[in-house]
């Protein structure tokens, strides 16, 4: 998902005061992640100093995934990442990246993929839900809703066989690959918890609503096309942003530690991770 211009900033200033970070592995062939900002884990520390336009982490899910499961990894995942920027170079503020499928070859073992948040505008959705005076102001849901028309469930179903079409390319890169798609979490309990995330008990429940309705079309599309899905969504509950520190895996609009607002913290990379490399394992 999508982070803004202050979160590069933060992150750079990071990397400059974390000396001891280094690069990432450059090892190629057994597991390559692909994936946007729910994958690369942005302003967690310690950055990955290899791509700073990616505002990657060396301590995102795929490096906690490769590390139990003892594999080289070559992570290219990158925030603000579109299922397009797995076909072509993706522009960061620090220079472009090349196509996350070009990190994919004959050698690869093990794919892991998160994406299409961006695409059909989950981030964008929550953002413009943010309600600091409810009961004055509307909730949201009825202009997502209006006329019958539920907005994001719409790009959802439309953009579903673009998910497949990526499954199929990534085969096709690397054929000789067990790939596994990770889904979104958990990030709103029933009702919300408003103020600490600042959206109405019916918003809340539509934001998640509508990352469930991407998690289901994402294991829809994984049973499809030879790939295993990942379910984040139940490995995360009571893990929501509601929770305290130390239980939570994601962040609200106000992050409670280092990371990305409305992103996985450190804990949660750490939940999602093993969760993933469980799934590799079988």
């Amino acid at each position: 998902m999508r982070v803004r211009t202050t979160a590069f900033i933060a992150i750079m200033v990071s990397a400059l005061a974390v000396t001891t970070a280094g690069t990432a592995a450059a090892d190629s062939g057994e597991y390559v992640a692909l994936g946007d900002s729910a994958a690369a884990g942005p302003l967690i520390l310690p950055p990955d100093l290899s791509s700073p336009g990616c505002l990657r982490s060396l301590a995102d899910y795929p490096h906690v995934a490769a590390k139990s499961l003892g594999v080289p990894l070559d992570d290219v995942t990158c925030s603000g990442a579109t299922t397009a920027d797995m076909y072509a170079p993706q522009q960061t503020q620090a220079g472009a990246v090349p196509p996350q499928l070009d990190a994919l070859d004959a050698s690869t073992r093990t794919v892991t993929v998160t994406i299409g948040g961006n695409d059909v505008g989950l981030v964008g959705a929550a953002t413009s839900c943010i309600n600091l005076l409810p009961g004055i102001n509307p909730d949201c849901v009825d202009r997502y809703t209006a006329g019958g028309h539920d907005q994001l469930a719409e790009k959802i179903a439309a953009f579903e066989p673009t998910w497949g079409a990526l499954l199929d390319a990534i085969h096709a890169h690397a054929p000789n690959a067990a790939v596994f798609v990770a889904g979104y979490g958990t990030y709103l309990p029933p009702g919300g918890c408003w103020p600490i995330a600042p959206l109405t008990p019916r918003d809340a429940d539509y934001i998640q609503g509508s990352i469930d309705k991407t998690n289901a079309a994402l294991a829809r599309q994984a049973a499809a096309h030879n790939a295993r899905y990942v379910d984040i969504r139940t490995a995360s509950i009571g893990h929501d942003v509601c929770k305290l520190p130390g239980v939570k895996w994601f962040e609200s609009v106000v992050p409670t530690s280092v990371a990305a607002p409305m992103h996985p913290n450190a804990d949660g990379m750490r939940g999602i991770g093993a969760a993933v490399a469980a799934a590799v394992r079988g």
